[in-house]
């Protein structure tokens, strides 16, 4: 199968002129009347995102203060005879004299914070429910997966990745969820005004299968077959077969053992470089009275040449909030020396407030070299049902030892983040 964003659009928009048609000529067809209730009946949503980011990076001698807001505005009908139809809209925009490096506006003697000011589609779909236990979607949309380490739409950015695509979601069996999509595009954060990251041409297989029917463990089998078809891109393609498991276990009435486990093998696919790279995520915690802690410890394997990648990931909501290690998920090596990211957090309610903290120790999995650290602070205030506010800082602290410093332009230079918004949805 091959889909095109042409193809794609040209489906959906056809869908919404007939449910548009069907509502304005209600009156001299009776029978048009659902339409008109599809179109009428729906829903509308939308989300109002003020931010403030400011980054102090080493080896810059200016600091970046970033202004942005994002907007974002939805429809979703209600069913007609089984369809409906979901556009969604955002708007990214940047305030003040943008003393930030956003990748487009040439600012590069700041930092980058990457939200660059775009107007796009980021969702327009049709859905399709007539299938027993089934959901199939066409178009624009959002794919996520677990927590986000393959697959999520990255959306701690302003503008959100989102994916051209065919998806099936089937529950026929008992606690079972199995997905399959076949991705054509990928809509990147980088905003369609990039000139060379704005998208992904794709032609890439997603499987992932979730079991939810033991009271001690979910278990979620996948495959991610990413194809990509720009030849500037291609070397990324890649196999990932994996398994997770993650749950929790009562000790008494007060205390939870909380735990994780994953692993995945990953290789070259299509016409992706040669590659034979595994990951692993294992987490041990605690639960007690809203608070728990967590110890955790994940492997990107490397082995000095290429290391394990994840494009399609949320990758800021992993390794740490600082990014230091954002690009080298995108990159056809991957960090050659791999990532073992140990970290531990803390996370709880204390008066009215969610909070949490971290701590990253980061090391290579080639050659036993640290990278450096990270502490990392979190506090969200929730106001009422529609607005919370939140703070957030990230603190990486490089490692100057010869290796990482020779090897590593990225990894070795220390960096501040802070951030402070408030999030309105309606």
């Amino acid at each position: 199968m091959s889909l095109t964003i042409t193809r794609v659009a040209a489906g959906v928009t056809a869908c919404m002129g007939l449910l548009l048609t069907g509502a304005a000529t209600a009156d001299q067809h009776p029978q048009a009347g659902s339409l008109l209730e599809a179109v009428t009946g729906g829903k509308a949503y939308g989300q109002l995102r003020p931010r403030y980011e400011f980054v102090d990076e080493e080896n810059f001698t200016e600091d970046a203060h970033a202004f942005t807001l994002r907007t974002r505005l939805g429809y979703r009908t209600a069913d007609w005879n089984r369809f409906g139809v979901v556009v969604e809209m955002e708007d990214v925009r940047a305030f003040g004299s943008e003393d930030f490096n956003s990748t487009v506006n040439g600012h590069t003697r700041y930092p980058v914070v990457l939200d660059p000011e775009s107007t796009e589609v980021n969702q327009v779909f049709l859905a399709y429910s007539g299938l027993a236990d089934t959901t199939l979607q066409l178009g624009r949309q959002y794919i996520t997966f677990d927590n986000e380490r393959w697959v999520g739409p990255v959306g701690w950015r302003q503008n959100s990745v989102s994916m051209d695509a065919f998806t099936v979601s089937n529950r026929s069996l008992s606690d079972t969820t199995i997905f399959y999509g076949y991705v054509d595009n990928v809509n990147r954060l980088f905003g369609e005004d990039h000139p060379t990251f704005s998208d992904w041409d794709m032609d890439t297989h997603l499987v992932n299968v979730a079991y939810s029917g033991l009271a001690f463990v979910k278990i979620v089998g996948y495959g991610y077959f990413l194809d990509f078809q720009d030849p500037a891109f291609e070397a990324l393609s890649t196999r990932t077969l994996g398994l997770r498991l993650d749950g929790d276990h009562a000790i008494n009435e007060a205390v939870k053992l909380l735990y994780t486990a994953e692993y995945a093998d990953q290789s070259d696919h299509a016409d992706g470089r040669p590659r034979d790279a595994d990951y692993y995520w294992v987490t041990l915690g605690l639960g007690f009275k809203g608070i728990s802690v967590k110890l955790n410890q994940e492997q990107l394997s490397g082995n000095g040449i290429y290391s394990l990648t994840t494009p399609l990931s949320t990758v800021h909501a992993h390794n740490g909030w600082a990014d230091k290690f954002l690009a080298t998920a995108v990159s056809p090596n991957g960090l050659p020396d791999g990532l073992v990211d140990t970290s531990i957090e803390v996370s709880g309610a204390v008066a009215g407030f969610k909070l949490m903290a971290g701590y990253h120790d980061f090391q290579s999995d080639n050659d036993d070299y640290d990278y450096g650290d990270e502490w990392k602070l979190l506090a969200i205030k929730p106001v009422n049902k529609q607005l919370k506010v939140i703070a957030k800082y990230a603190d990486y602290s490089a490692d100057k030892n010869a290796t990482n410093v020779a090897r590593n332009p990225v990894q070795r230079t220390d960096v501040q983040k802070f951030w402070l918004m408030a999030d309105f949805t309606f």
